[in-house]
């Protein structure tokens, strides 16, 4: 199985002029041109799962079509979206943001998807998806040190409620390390697939690790590489695993 984990920045790139005139001012640009080529690059990868982070859902940006959706139809797959705001949180209501979440592209057939939420943070989306022989944890942890450690301890009670083999993939924003997530991987006792440290971000100049695929110890994984495209302010990451065969 191949899985591909991609922080797309809402298709919006990651040229310099991102930040002009103003900061951030980039999030308001269209993105036609540069999600093409992501979706190019997704379709390329010929992955089984694709799990996407900062995925516009059909603001003005992407011309008020799911970007999603869009690569999901292109691939053949089905996609489950879902905002990674809490339902109920003002963030979520505001204009342009509500249209920002999470989502998984697949050919798999899907056994269950589940929507969960952290307590603490803005991003608080845990987006589950259940194949036959495996269940996925998408996430996007907060910036804040002490947020993603509350998130990091929710995330160990949904782990330990699976009855399958676990993959947790996301940007975990750990800024101050990978040591931040040593202790989580003691709890739970998942594996970090990327064993050669390669670093995910900034994408054009790598310096840190900030997206991770962990799994659980009886998943094999046969390959792991991080493209160097810079369609995003992220590296993709793609995982060849193998899932040992349920027992009858």
């Amino acid at each position: 199985m191949r899985f591909l984990l991609y922080n797309i920045r809402y298709g919006t790139g990651a040229d310099p002029s991102f930040h002009l005139p103003l900061p951030f001012s980039g999030y308001l640009r269209r993105t036609t041109r540069n999600f093409s080529q992501i979706a190019e690059f997704i379709e390329s990868t010929h992955a089984d799962v694709v799990g996407l982070l900062e995925v516009d859902s059909g603001s003005f940006r992407s011309r008020r079509r799911s970007q999603a959706e869009e690569i999901a139809q292109a691939l053949g797959h089905a996609h489950v979206y879902q905002s990674k705001y809490a339902r109920r949180s003002l963030v979520g209501n505001l204009p342009l943001l509500r249209k920002q979440g999470n989502a998984f592209l697949t050919g798999s057939e899907i056994k269950a998807q589940k929507f969960h939420y952290f307590n603490f943070g803005v991003k608080r989306l845990v987006l589950e998806l259940e194949l036959s022989d495996l269940v996925i944890l998408l996430v996007h942890l907060s910036i804040k040190f002490r947020h993603r450690h509350y998130q990091l301890w929710e995330l160990h009670a949904l782990i330990k409620e699976a009855t399958k083999p676990v993959l947790v993939a996301g940007d975990f924003n750990v800024f101050r390390g990978t040591r931040e997530v040593e202790l989580f991987l003691a709890a739970t006792g998942l594996k970090n697939a990327n064993t050669a440290g390669l670093a995910s971000y900034p994408s054009w100049n790598p310096r840190r690790e900030l997206d991770f695929v962990l799994h659980s110890p009886e998943i094999q994984i046969i390959n792991f590489q991080a493209p160097r495209v810079t369609f995003s302010d992220h590296l993709p990451l793609i995982c060849d695993l193998e899932i040992p065969p349920r027992p009858n």
